[in-house]
């Protein structure tokens, strides 16, 4: 694609020069507009959201009451499965990529992002690949019944016959996942408007250019995984079975080297976007910034020696044990950092309460809490009474649900009148957040109490003493999962027809994106100041 040289105190923001003729259904299959791909981006994520919510209300209606009431077993399992897969490669990170792809360019005044084609392609390949893999569960046999982690010889000698279909979506998916890695990271590092030096990018432009190396760096070991069990499954080979020489703990170390820094794929974006939302609603420039980028940065990089915390149980030598339990201990600092720093940055701050805001402070509450559980499992010796019980379900949960979840429902109240020009009706965003935040807590608090009484994950049955908890956590769910049709009415009341917002929506803030410590970057004044 030919550069062009674009004057950037006179770029308009108008949108005609992206879509060309096409119109209607046509405008969005060939757009290579950078706010119409995140669009797509979101409603997608919003729609497997959805469904993979749906999933989790069928295991907990299950878990409800001891005996089995609703589901086969087998079916059950494949829940447990698909709910994984989806909220975490449907939901979530297809969530952060649209909102990458809306904000980056606007936030370092980039006219769109660097390979707007690619970007179309990357978009448009993921709901074929969540079809395929969706469309397993009504093939005979069933669809994938191991679990989200897909644990190999379960998922290669014992697996039905859609585990194949299963790993040509995952290709899919990662192919999406890298080729929507580059184009960030081409953007960051070649479209900044003049003036604008790495260390006065917006934090969410930072996490997303280190979660972007990430994404690089791991998903072909996801690639190479799915394709070792391929090949178990369909050409003799024996990585993973003990009986032609493989070994089935070979699996859970390639797959953890990619499973762990995928955790941190998922929350250093919402880390950026708390990162830009409490600056606001304090009304104080963030504290520490350039720790909170070198906090990032030493994130990303211990999240590639500590994999091998999600298999203390494997028996691996003690030595192993001893380094991966330290290594993952010393992440607590770097994310101590952040949180220290988000105190002090509403610290004395003239703080108020409007709906990102509220899902930022539980975000930090809730996220922190999770933190903690995540430091009680890195302890190996402890870990073998907590492994595979719901202790580790609800520690995952706290740092996902109010993590990652909670941070991409505060962009988009935080980001939706930018981008609509219509504010969202603020008594239902907050009736939205009560409502979600009691939900979740009632949901995955008790389940930290049924897994230090012992008991297991992913079983359709339980004994008799873990009823109660189980109840309340159901409860929680089916409160959680309603009241996400208060946040979807709002976002197309929002669209179609929402109060008018003002230039200076979040009133008395610093505006929307520039809230770090640096001179906004001039293409944003009417007239360019002068840069010594």
């Amino acid at each position: 694609m030919a550069t062009v040289d674009i004057d950037l105190p006179h770029v308009k923001d108008d949108d005609s020069h992206h879509h060309g003729p096409a119109k209607g259904l046509g405008r969005w299959l060939y757009t290579t507009n950078h706010k119409d791909i995140g669009s797509m981006y979101l409603i997608f994520s919003l729609c497997m959201f959805m469904i993979g919510g749906m999933m989790a209300l069928v295991i907990r209606a299950e878990l409800f009451q001891p005996g089995l009431q609703l589901v086969e077993p087998g079916f059950f399992n494949q829940m447990t499965t698909m709910h994984g897969l989806i909220m975490v490669f449907g939901a979530v990170m297809p969530a952060f990529v649209g909102l990458a792809n809306w904000m980056v360019p606007l936030q370092i005044g980039a006219p769109d992002m660097a390979l707007p084609r690619m970007n179309n392609w990357s978009f448009w390949i993921l709901p074929f690949a969540f079809l395929i893999l969706l469309s397993s569960l009504f093939m005979p046999g069933g669809g994938p019944n191991f679990g989200w982690t897909f644990y190999a010889p379960l998922s290669t000698t014992y697996a039905p016959d859609s585990v194949t279909f299963f790993i040509f979506g995952v290709h899919i998916m990662g192919a999406s996942s890298i080729m929507g890695a580059i184009n960030i990271i081409a953007t960051i590092l070649n479209m900044r408007a003049p003036g604008m030096t790495m260390m006065k990018l917006p934090l969410f432009v930072w996490t997303w250019l280190i979660t972007a190396f990430l994404l690089i760096a791991v998903m072909p070991v996801l690639a190479g995984v799915v394709t070792m069990m391929l090949m178990d499954i369909h050409f003799g080979t024996s990585f993973f079975n003990a009986a032609g020489g493989g070994d089935p703990v070979l699996f859970q170390h390639i797959f953890w080297f990619f499973g762990h820094p995928e955790v941190y794929i998922m929350i250093l974006p919402a880390f950026g976007i708390i990162s830009e939302i409490i600056p606001t609603f304090a009304r104080k420039r963030l504290f520490g910034y350039s720790s909170m980028v070198y906090a990032v940065a030493s994130i990303a990089l211990l999240s590639f020696v500590v994999w091998a915390h999600h298999m203390f149980t494997v028996g691996m030598p003690l030595v192993g044990e001893v380094f991966f339990m330290f290594a993952t201990m010393l992440i607590a600092v770097p994310t101590g950092v952040k949180v220290f720093n988000w105190i002090a940055t509403m610290f004395r701050g003239s703080m108020t309460f409007e709906t990102p805001m509220l899902f930022a402070l539980a975000f930090v509450v809730l996220f922190t809490l999770g933190g903690f559980s995540g430091l009680m499992l890195a302890i190996a010796p402890a870990d073998f009474q907590y492994h595979d019980t719901y202790f580790v379900v609800a520690h995952f949960h706290y740092v996902l649900v109010p993590g990652a979840i909670f941070s991409i429902m505060a962009a988009a109240y935080y980001w939706l009148p930018k981008w609509t020009g219509h504010v969202l009706n603020e008594t239902m965003g907050k009736t939205h957040f009560w409502l979600s935040f009691v939900g979740v807590n009632l949901t995955f608090f008790p389940m930290h109490f049924v897994g230090l009484a012992g008991m297991p994950r992913r079983i359709p049955d339980y004994a008799l003493q873990f009823a109660d908890f189980n109840s309340m956590a159901s409860v929680g769910a089916f409160i959680f999962g309603f009241s996400q049709l208060v946040f979807i009415y709002n976002v197309v009341q929002n669209v179609r027809a929402g109060q008018k917002a003002t230039d200076r929506v979040w009133e008395g803030a610093h505006g929307l994106e520039w809230t770090v410590p640096s001179p906004a970057p001039y293409h944003t004044f009417s007239t360019p100041p002068k840069i010594d």
